[in-house]
């Protein structure tokens, strides 16, 4: 396996934003997270040395969001920036999900929402800006010029540069919706998109990846590994193997956990060997030389899980190879 000095991660075009994101984005949603046991899955010293790995690497784009660990994955981040160059870094956020129990108003893109939020984040974030803000869902009950209206002023405030959408693939003309709100007043529109994609989820191909075309957006996929599934640990004979998961096993084996699937990971596993990696490595050298796709988010609960993951990067697959493992499991528009 590579050692983290012999990873350099390249940097590529983030969509039309003008900024430059590392090849493989690094997501923080385990820092601080708590497993119904009440254990920690990544504590805040874990969580600076996978940051420090990942700056080994070359990597300098932090994605997070201010519902990850409470607040702990931001306020971690914070910490662990203030002994660098903060502008050598890219940072992402996300908000949207309640806050306060019994208070409605703590949810979705509502403006009294939107403005408490950025103010917290940057605070835990000890930064004055983020590069990147998404919305982390759709918040149908507030209207999309309203919604594009605030997010707009947090940009012309100097508090975001740009501005992202999360998890939006069945609401692909809602964000076309909000672009065109804003191209008609002069606004900021989104300009990076962050969908599930991966060679199991392949629900974006079609009319969302269209759109992610059609506006220049860059495409920055989350789950590349299919939750564990494209790292190789599961197998027909046993099903769930590994770590438990048994919160979420049945809904977890119904989704991944299927003849199909394993078909799939069969070619997986056939041209992992032929290039000398991972199945993990391969899905997502894979991710990454699929048109369209700006960056994957990977994440890691060690330094070993994430050094595999950033290796990937220098994996060269054949395009008789990247056609293998795209028909291996034909997406809702085969061919795209």
């Amino acid at each position: 396996m590579s050692t983290l000095e012999e990873i350099e991660l390249d940097f590529v075009p983030l969509g039309e934003t003008g900024l430059q994101t590392s090849e493989l984005q690094f997501g923080t949603w385990r820092f601080g997270k708590e497993t119904e046991e009440g254990n920690v899955e990544i504590d805040e010293e874990r969580a600076h040395e996978l940051l420090d790995a990942y700056e080994a690497a070359g990597g300098r784009f932090i994605d997070t969001a201010d519902v990850y660990g409470g607040g702990k994955s931001e306020e971690w981040i914070g910490e662990w920036l203030a002994d660098r160059d903060r502008e050598r870094y890219t940072i992402a956020s996300k908000i949207f999900w309640q806050i306060r129990d019994g208070d409605p108003n703590s949810r979705g893109t509502n403006r009294k929402n939107i403005r408490h939020r950025i103010d917290a984040l940057l605070d835990r974030l000890d930064t004055d800006y983020v590069d990147v803000l998404y919305i982390h869902r759709w918040d149908d009950d507030t209207p999309t010029r309203e919604m594009m209206k605030t997010l707009n002023r947090l940009v012309e405030d100097g508090k975001v540069h740009y501005l992202g959408a999360s998890t939006m693939r069945p609401n692909a003309w809602k964000v076309a919706k909000a672009n065109e709100i804003a191209r008609e007043e002069g606004w900021e529109p989104f300009t990076v998109s962050q969908p599930r994609y991966n060679l199991v989820d392949r629900e974006i191909e079609g009319d969302y990846l269209e759109m992610t075309r059609s506006y220049g957006m860059a495409v920055c996929p989350w789950s590349p590994l299919g939750q564990g599934f494209l790292t190789g640990k599961y197998n027909r004979e046993e099903g769930l193997t590994g770590e438990s998961r048994a919160a979420e096993s049945s809904r977890f084996e119904e989704a991944y956990l299927t003849e199909e699937n394993f078909d799939l990971h069969d070619e997986l596993d056939a041209v992992a060997a032929e290039v000398g990696a991972t199945p993990a490595q391969t899905a997502l050298a894979w991710l990454m030389h699929r048109d369209g796709v700006t960056a994957p988010i990977v994440g890691a609960r060690t330094v070993d899980q994430l050094t595999e993951n950033l290796a990937a990067a220098a994996i060269d697959l054949s395009p008789e190879q990247v056609q293998r493992l795209t028909e291996a499991k034909a997406g809702p528009y085969a061919g795209l």
